[in-house]
């Protein structure tokens, strides 16, 4: 029972604090509170895909050695190939 009152003593307080705070303060700080917690132009209205695909674009590019040498690492079956310029 003494935690159902500790419960209704804190949400009472609590609306006891917003009803005594003045509209202007309570407006301000719901306007920072949307401005903090919006999400990027992407992902509200494509989701994470644009953001994943973005991401593993960018690592691509980064990545400088052949294709064969970057599966070689992960794999560790396939010998690591060194490039030779051909004779012709």
């Amino acid at each position: 029972m003494a935690k159902s009152d500790d419960l209704i003593k804190y949400i009472t307080q609590r609306v006891v604090t917003y009803m005594d705070m003045p509209k202007e303060t309570r407006q301000e700080r719901k306007k920072e509170h949307k401005a903090r917690h919006r999400e990027p132009f992407l992902v509200r209205w494509f989701g994470l895909m644009p953001f994943g695909m973005k991401m593993w674009a960018s690592d691509m590019g980064k990545t400088t050695k052949p294709i064969v040498n970057r599966v070689a690492r992960f794999t560790g079956k396939i010998s690591k190939v060194k490039w030779r310029k051909s004779a012709t």
